[in-house]
């Protein structure tokens, strides 16, 4: 069943726990929370102290995406503080598998992320090991980004990938996840959906969380039509 993951990137940090707790009334299940150290990615936003304060009022997966150069530090932190997934990208990693095995020592699900312009075959050899795999659908460090088009290949080829190879992982998208866009990721195969602005931009984070998971189940539930036996026939 497909998942929404609100991302705390878009909330007001003045009242964050009363922002994750609303989008989780609405249907969010998995609490999204970009870590990101200014050169990576531009921007730099939270670490280990946030995911911990989090973890006080929530008992929803905590879902850290590592935008940083050097993971593997934050390991022994963020598994202290309470994240229950890690998520590392491809490009930062030197030495993925074990960045992926590190993080399971730790206790952490691990996870491995591909930005816009990566190849998905890239990532084959390590697709055993994860617990979801994180497509950027638009290029990583800011919030409110128009959505990739092209990306949904991505997303199309890892579900293809899974069913061929017979593993179990998860397909996350992240970036553009909008009313617009949710079902597009949903029909190509994402059941992680992670959404910050389209959740919190409006401040009603409650409404629009539950708008954004219906138009997903939706879209969802048609896909699962069209694959019964006889549909092509209907």
């Amino acid at each position: 069943m497909v998942e929404l993951a609100p991302s705390i990137l878009s909330a007001d940090f003045s009242r964050l726990a009363e922002e994750v707790q609303a989008a989780q009334s609405g249907g969010g299940s998995v609490i999204h929370i970009d870590i990101m150290d200014g050169h990576f990615v531009p921007n730099i936003a939270v670490g280990p102290p946030v995911v911990k304060s989090l973890r006080r009022v929530t008992g929803a997966p905590l879902d850290c995406h590592l935008m940083v150069e050097n993971p593997d530090q934050l390991f022994p932190e963020l598994a202290d503080a309470g994240a229950d997934w890690v998520s590392v990208h491809y490009e930062a990693c030197r030495h993925l598998h074990r960045s992926l095995e590190a993080i399971r020592e730790q206790g952490m699900a691990p996870a491995v992320v591909v930005n816009p312009a990566t190849r998905v075959d890239l990532l084959i050899d390590i697709l055993p090991m994860v617990h979801h795999v994180l497509v950027m659908t638009v290029n990583p460090g800011f919030g409110g980004q128009q959505f990739i088009d092209f990306t949904l290949d991505k997303v199309r080829h890892l579900a293809a990938l899974r069913q061929s190879l017979g593993l179990d992982y998860r397909i996350e998208v992240d970036g553009g996840i909008a009313h617009d866009t949710i079902a597009s990721a949903v029909e190509a195969g994402a059941d992680l959906l992670v959404a910050g602005s389209a959740i919190y931009g409006s401040g009603h984070p409650e409404q629009e969380a539950r708008e954004l998971l219906a138009l997903a189940r939706a879209a969802e539930r048609a896909g699962k039509k069209t694959r019964e036996p006889g549909a092509a026939a209907i």
